[in-house]
């Protein structure tokens, strides 16, 4: 965990050289960040919901995304009522270098990521990609978010089935089409990649560590917006990864 808080609190000391100004805002919004001599990171906000889903079953199901440090990811989609378990760890690479030191060089195809089972009859898969690109993350944002940079910090969608690429791919287009962002939508769809488990002491990290600086700036508002742009789908009492293991 030290290697870990050292690496995002450096990240934060960074964020002069980046060239990054933190601006806080007082009242519902949290904390909004303004990139000097970049595009400033789209602001939170409700996309509209998939044209098409994907079929509900009686049994759970998985979907596996990525958009920046996992912990957020992670910390958000614990907040989803209908979701059973959130795990962070990396998709995109091989078992190999399926570790945080390796995936962290930027250099083995992994992307910090997040597995999500979820019950269809609760929160269905197109409901919780809804829910990715519009709080979770700035989907225009390439290979980067927020002070976070590299290949491994990426936006993208890791399809278990060929209907979830489909229908993963469809909701891209139409979000284009409708003039969802003001930039275009970065997010890769990568198919036929395994999940790996990340490391104990990543598992729950925002509920664990809320005081932590880099939390406090870029996760929390993450929990923050959910609550407040999805209050229907929004769960007080996180799912946590710890729970289910004891």
């Amino acid at each position: 965990m030290k290697n870990r808080e050292k690496t995002r609190s450096s990240s934060l000391a960074t964020i002069a050289r980046l060239g990054l100004v933190a601006l806080a805002v007082i009242g519902g919004g949290g904390l909004a960040l303004k990139v000097n001599g970049g595009s400033a990171p789209e602001e939170a906000k409700r996309v509209l919901p998939v044209l098409h889903d994907v079929a509900a079953t009686s049994g759970t199901q998985s979907l596996v995304l990525a958009g920046g440090c996992f912990w957020g990811v992670q910390g958000a989609f614990q907040h989803v009522a209908g979701v059973v378990s959130a795990t962070a760890g990396y998709a995109g690479g091989s078992a190999a270098t399926a570790t945080y030191e390796m995936t962290e060089t930027g250099q083995t195809a992994h992307a910090e990521a997040v597995e999500i089972v979820f019950n269809p009859k609760q929160v269905t898969y197109g409901q919780l990609l809804q829910i990715f690109f519009s709080v979770v993350h700035d989907p225009t944002q390439v290979d980067q978010q927020g002070p976070d940079v590299g290949k491994q910090y990426r936006s993208a969608i890791f399809p278990l089935n060929d209907e979830q690429a489909k229908v993963a791919s469809d909701y891209i287009a139409q979000l284009g089409k409708q003039g969802a962002f003001k930039r275009p939508i970065a997010t890769s769809i990568e198919v036929g990649k395994t999940f790996y488990h990340a490391e104990a002491y990543h598992q729950d990290y925002v509920y664990n560590n809320p005081s932590q600086p880099y939390v406090s700036v870029y996760e929390q508002p993450k929990i923050e917006a959910l609550k407040r742009l999805f209050p229907a789908q929004y769960l007080e009492r996180p799912v946590l990864v710890a729970k289910r293991a004891g």
